[in-house]
């Protein structure tokens, strides 16, 4: 309902008639329309991780191959665009930061089961994978993010164009591994 009809023109009435409940159930789970889109957000997010974690799964190859397909794999915005479009207005920074929060919490675990991978094959040298995880998807996301802040443009793709060697410098591993990153830009 939101995507379809746009966050700011679906009404708590439009969801309890395209639900078919009465005002007191919605209201008994979800005090605010705010609430509401929090809840399908986090479960936007959770589809998103397990998606995630299922391809983690099935990945074959080294760590960097692994690497390139999950990087690859898309972001959430990649099918939710309507919905967290809204999350990028001025206003909504909060809940924006809070999305952001929980999704790198989520995340952060996958990356770092490759990066002990990476250790394990000698790529990588770091005795903190999760942490390095933590930083680099924090890192990224909030210095390319524009409903955190309204970058230029030239900024995001200076910012782009440093990453690989950052990452490999964090991880301790052979320069030019990360490179693949800088396709994302073109």
């Amino acid at each position: 309902l939101f995507q379809r009809k746009g966050y700011d023109n679906a009404s708590m009435q439009d969801v309890m008639d395209e639900l078919g409940i009465a005002k007191g159930t919605i209201y008994h789970y979800f005090k605010s329309k705010e609430e509401l889109l929090e809840a399908v957000i986090e479960d936007i997010v959770e589809e998103d991780i397990e998606r995630k974690r299922q391809l983690l799964q099935q990945l074959q190859g080294d760590t960097m191959d692994k690497f390139r397909a999950f990087v690859e794999s898309g972001k959430v915005s990649d099918s939710h665009d309507a919905i967290l479009e809204y999350m990028h207005q001025p206003g909504n920074m909060g809940m924006h930061i809070r999305l952001l929060g929980a999704t790198m919490v989520k995340q952060a675990p996958l990356y770092a089961a490759l990066i002990r991978q990476g250790c394990d094959e000698g790529l990588f040298q770091t005795d903190y994978p999760l942490e390095s995880a933590e930083f680099i998807l924090s890192a990224v996301q909030f210095l390319t993010d524009y409903g955190i802040y309204p970058w230029a443009q030239q900024d995001i793709i200076r910012r782009a164009r440093a990453f690989p060697v950052l990452i490999e410098d964090l991880l301790h591993a052979p320069r030019g591994c990360f490179d693949f990153l800088l396709e994302q830009l073109e």
